[in-house]
């Protein structure tokens, strides 16, 4: 329930607070002084969008705020899904600054503008006369008879259904066609599988042969020098090693009157010892280098191999050229085992056809029974607004899967006894429009469980004894709801708990409670014009009193 509405510098308002009641809230004022601002205002607190038209005064923000009394609409779980902190007494506010930028809020924790749009679903459904063309929608007709058949739970598990049927047709169509593809190429595929896996890859094999083909190639001149080093490091008399041994044998003699030798020593022969596994480690090697001609033409045709390998299917690496082949080889084993994988998810599509029908057969036995029940619901309200002769019907066709099931809704209408129904888009005038959408919104609001359901205006075009119909008709609403209802029908605006006056000075946009007294005299200004008689005052008495 809507209990709180604060507005600055929006439009024509530069500065507004409404507190509302939890019934029957009426809002009456003149034309153009700012009725539809005040819904425009609410819109955007529920998510519409920044038209860049909102703010009055250029040099500062924005602000839309309004209080709700969420207890007992089992906002919980939304609350705990988005992080936000819940409180019965919930506060959205809505920020824009000058530069355009929007900002929302939900108990002063910044939110997503979808998320305001989610929880906005669940506090106030605004209906205008405009949107009497939404009639010709048949998403509109499907979710109102499936409001009225209370097919909440079992259209979510449908939807799923029809989600997953989706998912497994287009598999089972990628599948087919890659499968056909496949078909076409598989003795290529084949040959291209065998020759890589003939080649036996291996990851890094190109950097080890190169290596190993450097020191093939250049063996002589390798050995050369590993065997010159080798006697300049242990050449029996004039060999490094010598020299160094030679050295450290010196510095021993001195040593005992000579304090430094003790370091040069251990210096000395740190160096010989290293000096020595270098030695050891040049011969070693020395003993496995030789020039191998045999082996050098198995290297370069293995390279030349892998070259032409990765040349001919245009890859730079033996890592490119391995994954490869395992795409290749996993192409070949589809179209090897295409049949039997058609076969597993054609089974899978079956299953999940069968589901999707079963839930869409189930929704379609929940609409037939609602229907004929929401049928009646809007023909009673219609008699009470004066269609006495109105008909009205809601007829399914079944067909293929949507994601709405298999069903067409379509709304007929005539509001004559002796006029064939037809297609409410097709026959209805736009007062008819009118009180057939408040008879669904009035009937279909209880089913929604809403705590607020505003009407901006929806008796456009009624008058007299319909003008108190519908005034009793959302009256009776009331009783179980919030209704905030824009009107300028006197017999309607005497129905209200709380009576809201929106009026305009010096062209900035004003709304205030009246007292009793006020809005009888409201009410007379409406039933007689700026000219206010006796006899009007005596009427809006008579109204108010009823």
């Amino acid at each position: 329930m809507l209990t709180r509405l604060a507005v600055e510098n929006y439009a024509l308002i530069d500065s507004l607070e409404i507190e509302f009641d939890a019934h029957l809230n009426i809002i009456t004022g003149e034309t153009g002084a700012g009725k539809s601002i005040l819904m425009g205002a609410l819109s955007l607190l529920l998510g519409a969008k920044n038209d860049g038209a909102a703010i009055k005064d250029s040099a500062r923000s924005c602000i839309v705020e309004a209080e709700f009394d969420v207890e007992g609409l089992s906002l919980e779980e939304f609350f705990a899904e988005h992080d936000l902190e819940y409180d019965t007494h919930t506060i959205i506010r809505r920020t824009i600054s000058p530069s355009g930028r929007s900002r929302v809020f939900i108990n002063d924790q910044p939110v997503q503008l979808t998320e305001l749009k989610e929880v906005g679903a669940y506090l106030i459904d605004i209906h205008s006369q405009h949107q009497n063309l939404i009639l010709q929608s048949a998403a509109f007709r499907t979710k109102a008879l499936d409001t009225a058949a209370g097919n909440e739970a079992l259209l979510a598990e449908y939807r799923t259904a029809f989600t997953e049927l989706g998912s497994q047709r287009a598999a089972l169509e990628a599948l087919r066609t890659e499968v056909e593809q496949s078909r076409q190429e598989e003795e290529w595929l084949r040959h291209q599988v065998e020759e890589l896996t003939a080649a036996s890859l291996r990851e890094g094999e190109v950097e080890e042969a190169e290596a190993e083909q450097l020191v093939l190639e250049n063996a002589d001149a390798i050995n050369e020098a590993l065997g010159r080093i080798h006697a300049i490091l242990d050449e029996e008399s004039i060999g490094v090693l010598t020299s160094l041994k030679e050295a450290e044998s010196a510095l021993r003699h001195v040593a005992g009157n000579y304090a430094a030798a003790t370091e040069l020593i251990e210096r000395i022969h740190s160096s010989t010892v290293e000096l020595r596994d270098i030695d050891a480690t040049i011969v070693g090697q020395s003993e496995h280098i030789e020039s191998n001609p045999e082996r050098l033409d198995k290297l370069n045709e293995r390279l030349n191999l892998l070259s032409s390998l990765c040349t001919k299917h245009c890859v730079d690496s033996i890592t490119a050229l391995i994954a490869l082949r395992d795409d290749y080889a996993s192409r070949l084993d589809t179209i090897i085992h295409g049949d039997e994988q058609l076969s597993k998810i054609a089974l899978r599509v079956a299953e999940s056809e069968e589901r999707a029908y079963r839930l869409a057969a189930a929704l379609h036995k929940a609409r037939a029974a609602a229907a004929p029940k929401l049928s009646q619901a809007v023909v009673d309200i219609l008699q009470r607004v004066g269609m006495v002769d109105a008909q009205f019907d809601i007829r399914l066709t079944e067909g293929e899967l949507t994601a709405a099931g298999c069903d067409t809704v379509e709304f007929v209408f005539s509001a004559n006894a002796n006029v064939e129904p037809r297609a409410i888009e097709k026959i209805a005038s736009g007062g008819e429009l009118s009180r057939v959408m408040l008879a669904l919104k009035t009937t279909l609001a209880h089913h929604l469980a809403l705590p607020t359901i505003i009407f901006d205006e929806i008796d456009t075009g009624i008058s007299g004894r319909t003008a108190n119909a519908v005034g009793d008709i959302i009256s009776e609403a009331a009783e179980a709801m919030q209704v905030i209802n824009i009107t300028h029908l006197p017999q309607v605006a005497s129905k209200g708990n709380k009576h809201l006056l929106v009026y305009k000075e010096q062209s900035v946009t004003h709304i205030r409670p009246l007292a009793a007294e006020e809005r009888v005299v409201e009410i007379a200004k409406m039933l007689s014009g700026d000219t206010i008689t006796e006899a009007a005052l005596a009427q809006a008495r008579n109204l108010l009193s009823r």
